[in-house]
């Protein structure tokens, strides 16, 4: 395989309980909470379309099936909307039918990140994909996966993104140990921790959701025992990428500086919803004066 392959296929993990979000996520999955007015999931596949990555699986469980409804066509709602000349919501619920060819495959048993991403080999094949974990948002502003896969394509190994974040906080996240690439942009791993404790880390770079990766972690997946919290982690599997050398070798990393917006717990959701909603061009006139005066109040 040719590490000029172009990339098409990306993977979205959706198989999680999200009993962070309870009673919410009871009877709805929480890849369908609203932020702003579109579910989670579709601005992650939206991401993956500007990307040029028209071809998307999503790993799924049980009581996932709004997921499927959401990025299908209901003829009846657009006639109707049609018949009132209600253009612009109309426009809206296409777009996400609109996105690209989206499958779906069931994990089953919910074993880890890397379970997940081991599920798509049949689907990926032998060729490089992305994953794009549906709790980490990246404004559309912002380039990183279309960076990624570029890194992906001169390198030929796997590239994961990383952000710098404050020293006690890399504890809820995997943490790169790296080093500098002469004259690129983008750097070499040489280590992953998986959520280390602050004095044991080795930086405050933390691996984001988002990953190019080589299908020779398919085969590392297969072999890999299950790590921290009984799974089998996607991180054991590039650290072991990380030191290999030849086809399918090497883990690069990207150093992402611009907005992200995390809806994995409920604080964070809340903030990335006023966040995005103070950005619209519809709701922010109105809401950030009202935020400040809300602010003013405070004690």
């Amino acid at each position: 395989m040719s590490s000029s392959t172009r990339i098409t296929k990306a993977v979205i993990p959706a198989a999680g309980l999200g009993t962070r979000f309870l009673p919410a996520t009871k009877a709805m999955p929480k890849e369908m909470l609203p932020v702003v007015d579109e579910p989670a999931i579709q601005y992650v596949v939206a991401e993956a379309a500007r990307a040029g990555l028209s071809d998307v699986l999503m790993v799924t469980g049980r009581s996932k099936r709004a997921l499927e409804d959401h990025f299908d066509r209901v003829p009846s709602l657009e006639a109707t909307l049609a018949e009132k000349g209600d253009t612009e919501k109309l426009r809206r619920i296409q777009q996400a039918t609109a996105l690209g060819d989206i499958h779906y495959i069931r994990q089953g048993d919910p074993r880890g990140l890397g379970h997940a991403v081991l599920c798509a080999k049949l689907h990926v094949g032998n060729e490089p994909f992305a994953v794009l974990l549906g709790d980490d948002l990246i404004d559309e502003r912002d380039e990183l996966l279309r960076t990624m896969i570029d890194v992906q394509q001169r390198t030929g190994g796997s590239v994961i993104a990383v952000m710098e974040v404050e020293p006690e906080a890399i504890s809820a996240y995997g943490a790169a140990d790296v080093e500098e690439v002469e004259g690129e942009d983008y750097v070499r791993v040489k280590k992953l921790v998986e959520k280390p404790a602050p004095e044991e880390a080795p930086s405050n770079l933390a691996v984001i959701g988002r990953y190019v990766l080589h299908p020779a972690v398919f085969e590392v997946l297969e072999r890999t025992a299950p790590g921290r919290g009984n799974e089998i982690q996607l991180t054991d599997a590039l650290e072991e990428l990380a030191t290999r050398d030849g086809e399918g070798g090497g883990v690069y990393a990207v150093v992402f500086r611009g907005r992200r917006y995390d809806t994995g717990d409920k604080l964070s959701y809340i903030k990335a919803v006023v966040t995005l909603a103070c950005d619209r061009g519809d709701l922010g006139p109105e809401l950030r004066p009202w935020l400040k005066s809300f602010v003013a109040g405070l004690d």
